[in-house]
């Protein structure tokens, strides 16, 4: 029997297995849980687009699309980028429509990343940030954001972490686990800086519509950003549409050649009824897609008031739907908290270390549930509190 740890190699053996997924799986086999854990909308997909998904397996040939996806699919794109964020780009050589943003990842750092090339990343952060540029050979590099600064990155901070093994900035927002947002000001001397110290910039903007009281900051819109950043989107939050799983890049051609290579060795193309769905999403989802943010915000408001008034200090998320509450307050760091309240009263929440450095003393409470389990739900929290 050969030796099977030691087929492992080794930068997979020192990724550890997702806190994130364990604590999910604890949840699901309880009883009566409320899960304020999973970033996923509760909004079903909305049904025209499901009917032009059933429409395309009955009236169009489904088979492999064009590695890049199908091409009215990525004219849709490029079209709604520019409609949205007066960005553009080129649907044949600047586009690739990739499995959900995931696949995107591995298709960048893939790409980018030689052994030991470093990529800086703010924490806290989605889970699968770090351990994608691991897998690729890369190391990442965090860089803490603080609820002072309503959990953005300071230039100031990125510049004291780069060194001559710096690859490229990557940043994500609106922000999973905080809801924080990029404010103009500050992405703009994010930009300043990746300029001057001729850094890719790597950005994810999976929640770029759902945004609240303010508009999104776009990256590549930024001046003299376009070229200089590798955009990720998709439609997974925005639309109601995880498992269609369709995502897509966005680049210039020189590094869209290198991501397309990894790209087409590993899954050939999106899923086709996916894609067709997608374009219906651009051409009719924008009613649903207010709606779906109206009531997100709704319950966002929810949320952080309750928070507050618990003592549990939350600073005001603008984006995604989720909010990041400190515990500070009740002597329970974040794991022990999360772990206490789920046991006791049946309630999930993911702990804040689960997104990195900067979590330890947070929660993360998702609020794509119904108003009224969101209220049942702080009602057993503010009875948790009540014993502490």
């Amino acid at each position: 029997m050969p030796d099977l740890k030691g087929l492992i190699a080794e930068r997979v053996r020192r990724v550890p297995v997702s806190g994130l997924h364990s604590f999910f799986g604890i949840a699901a086999s309880m009883p009566d849980v409320i899960s304020l854990g999973v970033g996923e909308p509760d909004f079903a997909t909305p049904a025209p687009i499901v009917r032009a998904g059933y429409e395309a397996v009955y009236e169009k040939a489904i088979g492999y699309t064009a590695n890049a996806g199908l091409k009215e699919l990525r004219i849709a794109i490029s079209e709604n980028l520019e409609r949205l964020y007066g960005v553009t780009y080129d649907p044949e050589s600047e586009i690739i429509v990739t499995v959900g943003v995931s696949e995107g990842f591995k298709c960048v750092f893939t790409a980018i990343c030689e052994e030991g090339d470093e990529i800086i990343v703010p924490h806290p952060c989605f889970v699968a940030y770090e351990p994608e540029i691991i897998f690729a050979g890369g190391t990442p590099v965090p860089v803490k954001c603080l609820a002072e600064n309503d959990f953005e990155p300071l230039a100031e901070d990125i510049r004291a972490a780069v060194t001559d093994r710096t690859k490229a900035i990557f940043i994500g927002f609106p922000n999973n686990p905080t809801g924080a947002v990029l404010s103009r000001g500050n992405a703009l001397k994010i930009a300043e800086l990746a300029e001057e110290l001729d850094l890719l910039v790597i950005s994810d903007e999976i929640y770029d519509r759902l945004v609240y009281g303010e508009p999104h900051i776009s990256v590549p819109a930024l001046p003299g950003m376009r070229d200089r950043t590798v955009l990720m989107g998709g439609f997974s939050k925005d639309y109601a549409m995880t498992g269609w799983r369709v995502g897509y890049l966005c680049a210039r051609p020189e590094l869209m050649e290198a991501f397309s290579k990894v790209h087409q060795y590993a899954v050939m193309s999106a899923p086709t009824i996916s894609q067709f769905a997608a374009v219906a999403a651009i051409e009719i989802g924008e009613p649903y897609v207010e709606e779906m943010r109206t009531e997100y915000d709704r319950r966002r408001k929810l949320v952080v008031s309750s928070l507050n008034e618990m003592g549990l200090s939350c600073f005001e998320p603008k984006g995604a739907f989720y909010a990041f509450p400190s515990v500070a307050s009740t002597g329970l760091d974040g794991d022990t908290f999360a772990n206490r309240l789920l046991m006791e009263e049946q309630v999930a929440v993911v702990p804040g270390s689960s997104f990195g450095i900067g979590g330890e003393d947070h929660v993360r409470i998702a609020y794509c549930k119904l108003y009224g389990e969101i209220e049942t739900a702080f009602g057993r929290i503010r009875r948790f509190l009540d014993r502490l």
